[in-house]
């Protein structure tokens, strides 16, 4: 990895290298997918089953879309049990701590018959996305199914991509029914998007669409957004790791390298006061990629899209921080706990030298689907609160809203909606207004 000090690289310069890995450089995707969603939209079965001939080269039918409970029973004969008990150990982990996100409906009352409060409703139905392809993400399932459990959804429906014989992964399978997901469907890429979000003869409408994908997921998501709701237009991954002079080098070589090697485009940054330490973890960074099986990817991302900054104290590696907005944060500090306070925007942050990036993708609890490229500085990690709607709830009187009335008349037709006033002034016709 290349190694700048932060006098010669400036935060603007590293937060505009980061940014421009996501979606916003892919306009030439754009158009394809467009094409993709407007014929689902239109078509409905009929497309969808098209492009998942084309691409993934399995022919579906209204029948054997939907995965059966025979095709779920089978798939339990392909999973080793030990790792059946770990996702279920996981599942309970994921949803003790998302249920505690849960919100309750609340109301109020005042003098004069006014009664007012926020009604808390789950969304009837939550589509997830899973995507194949490089590689199979079972914990992603438990990610995003958990915290719409937790929210009481209705019905979880699930895309994913099938292979050329139409069939589906079996660890994929196998967590899906652990999790609790209603129904499961055998479509991946902008064409299973579009069937979630506008609805086909076999595929229902959702209210909203969850899940990571490659960048025409991510693209048809964006795409319908507005007909229905969904959680984030995700980009690369991203890891940045604060360390100073007491963390372990090879520790956090290994952290930074279980990011990068998701794909090539994904980022791994050291921030540290210590050169001594950027060389060390240089050094064992090296070490691994010979051994790792991944290599080629991460040559990729370390090479092109990782850097160690070296800055005058760990104030300024959290002013980078800050700037940066990592998806994972990693704190390996003599005192994390002091500096994890001034630390603003990360979508997940990890705590000491024994509390490695991938205990929150797979076991801990907290979600790891997070804001990437810059976005923790407004977006939040998924939970419960995604998958419900907040209506308000307001009673008056008439005794309460006589009282007034003529205020409200006033604040209208200050605005010159002078029948927004005359809704509430036809209520009191002919009475005086102390009567």
């Amino acid at each position: 990895m290349n190694i700048f000090n932060a006098k010669d690289y400036t935060k603007e310069a590293v937060v505009k290298t980061l940014l421009g890995r996501g979606t916003d450089s892919q306009k030439e995707f754009e158009d394809a997918v467009a094409v993709i969603v407007n014929a689902v939209k239109e078509e409905g079965d009929k497309a969808l089953f098209s492009y998942t001939e084309k691409f993934d080269k399995a022919k579906m039918t209204a029948e054997t879309i939907q995965v059966t409970e025979e095709e779920i029973r089978a798939a339990y004969g392909k999973v080793d049990d030990s790792l059946v008990e770990v996702i279920k150990k996981a599942r309970d982990n994921i949803y003790d701590f998302h249920i505690k996100q849960v919100q309750n409906s609340w109301f109020t009352t005042k003098e004069n018959g006014i009664f007012l409060g926020q009604k808390v409703i789950p969304m009837a139905k939550a589509g997830v996305y899973v995507p194949g392809g490089k590689a199979f993400y079972p914990s992603s399932v438990l990610m995003n199914v958990l915290p719409a459990k937790a929210a009481g959804v209705s019905e979880i429906i699930m895309m994913t991509p099938p292979d050329a014989d139409g069939n589906i992964n079996p660890a994929v399978l196998v967590t899906a029914d652990i999790a609790g997901v209603d129904k499961i469907y055998k479509a991946g890429g902008a064409q299973a998007i579009a069937a979630l979000a506008y609805g086909t003869e076999s595929i229902p409408r959702v209210d909203k669409i969850v899940g990571p994908g490659n960048i025409y997921v991510a693209l048809a998501k964006k795409a319908v957004y507005g007909n229905v709701s969904i959680d984030s237009i995700a980009g690369p991954s991203e890891i940045l790791v604060i360390a100073d002079d007491t963390a372990n080098p090879r520790f956090v070589a290994a952290d930074l390298l279980s990011q990068a090697e998701h794909d090539e485009m994904a980022s791994a940054i050291l921030i540290t006061p210590s050169l001594t330490l950027a060389e060390k973890v240089n050094a064992e960074i090296d070490g691994f990629m010979n051994v790792l099986s991944r290599k080629s990817i991460l040559e990729k991302s370390v090479g092109e899209h990782s850097l160690i900054i070296i800055t005058e104290d760990l104030e300024e590696a959290c002013d980078y921080a800050n700037e940066i907005a990592p998806e994972h944060l990693e704190i390996v500090t003599a005192n994390p706990f002091e500096l994890m306070t001034k630390i603003r925007n990360a979508g997940a942050i990890f705590l000491g030298e024994y509390s490695s990036e991938p205990l929150g993708d797979y076991f801990a609890g907290p979600n790891h689907i997070l804001p990437t490229s810059g976005t923790a500085r407004f977006f939040s990690a998924l939970c419960v609160e995604d998958f419900v709607k907040k209506s308000s709830v307001i009673y008056y009187s008439k005794e309460a809203l006589k009282a007034v009335h003529t205020d409200i008349e006033k604040f209208a037709l200050s605005e010159k909606l002078d029948a927004h006033a005359n809704s509430i002034k036809v209520r009191f016709e002919g009475e005086k207004a102390n009567e």
